[in-house]
This record gives C-alpha cells, structure tokens and sequence, in this order.
C-alpha cells in the first residue's frame, strides 16, 4: 500500500486489556466502522508464532477496509504478515537497519520525543512519526511527557507527518490544535470505551478539527 499522510489522521494502536468477552478482531472491526483510518496491532506478551496468527486475522479486516496496518516493534512477523509497514520505538531496533531490513516500499514509524530524534528517523528513512507522551497515560506508566511547544518544534525540524500519542481522548485533543500534526494516535480512548465504535467516531470528527485547525 502506498503511504499517504492522509492515513494517519486516526491512527488507533491495539490493546487486548479491554476485550471484556469480545474478540480483538470484533474490536478492531468496530473501530474500523467508526473511522479509524490506520491501525497499528500492538502486542507486548504473545510470542512470534501466536503474534503472526492474530497479525493474519485482522490483517483480513484492514484489507476489507483498505486502511494500513503495521505491526508494532516486531519486523519478522510484519514481514511474514505482509503488514503495510512496521513501528518501532527508539529502544528497539535502529531505524536504518529496519528500512534495510523491511525493503523501501513498506511503511516505516519512528517513535521519538525530541526534535534531535525526529530529524535522525527522517534521515534513517522513517515515512513518519509517533511523538509523545502529549498526556498522562495509564498505557505505557512512567512515559516522560512532551509538551506542545516541542511537538511543534518537532513539526518544523521534519517534512515527513507527524502524529501525536500518549493520553489523547476526546476532552483534550482540541489542545493539540496548530501544532502542525496529521493525526491523532490512541489506544484507550478507543479500546477502553464501552461504545467503540461511537467512540471512534466522535474522535474521527475531533481530529479532523484539529488537524484542519494546524494547517
């Protein structure tokens, strides 16, 4: 699939903390009727071969919506997948060595917090960027916290998209308005919700105001 930044306005990332008896893929199909516009399958405690067998399963649902999927930090079961693309963090492997590995034609994100970072992910061949924590989360506990001034200045120093994660809800993604980003990133905020689907909704609308309000 051919990346367009246009994709990442809401960008949603998996959780299967809140399946409370549904399946993931009845989850992830929610949320893809809802608007969700990318999807990230997020999984920190499955091994490889497990991990590949969901990675197929919603696979066929992001094919039906025709919206990318990337797999989060593992290359080899993106690869084996045919994932769109993959997203690594700056703990995991080096960007450079992943677009070396994954091919040109894949969809690379970068995860990163400081501008010095933004810039050397760009350069390493990174086709975006995730930046965060904008908020307090309970997702990921003890995330150090990015102001909106750095993520502005983060927009700037890079001309690939920017999408901002870490918190973002409903109550405060308006305050990422004129920051310069293509999107809004969530896990909870979908994931957690009792309605998911209504709540993709609602967040699919905020953050077409707030992208058109950073132009």
């Amino acid at each position: 699939m051919k990346f367009d930044k246009k994709t990442l306005l809401l960008y949603a990332i998996t959780d299967r903390s809140w399946l409370d008896g549904q399946t993931l893929y009845e989850q992830v199909e929610q949320a893809l009727q809802g608007g969700a516009t990318f999807l990230q399958l997020r999984e920190k405690h499955l091994d490889d071969d497990a991990f590949l067998q969901l990675a197929h399963e919603i696979k066929v649902l992001t094919d039906r919506f025709r919206i990318p999927f990337v797999i989060n930090d593992n290359v080899d079961v993106a690869i084996a997948c045919n994932a769109d693309g993959v997203h690594v963090g700056q703990t995991d492997m080096y960007s450079q060595n992943v677009r070396q590995k994954i091919g040109p034609d894949k969809i690379l994100g970068v995860s990163t917090q400081t501008v010095e970072q933004a810039v050397e992910a760009e350069k390493n061949g990174a086709d975006y960027l995730g930046v965060g924590a904008m908020f307090a989360t309970a997702t990921k506990e003890g995330a150090t916290l990015v102001t909106v001034e750095r993520l502005k200045e983060i927009c700037r120093a890079v001309s690939i998209p920017v999408v901002a994660i870490g918190g973002i809800n409903a109550s405060n993604v308006l305050r990422l308005k004129g920051s310069g980003i293509a999107g809004i990133s969530v896990i909870s905020a979908i994931f957690a919700q009792p309605d998911i689907f209504r709540a993709t909704k609602q967040l699919y609308d905020l953050a077409k105001q707030t992208v058109a309000m950073g132009k």
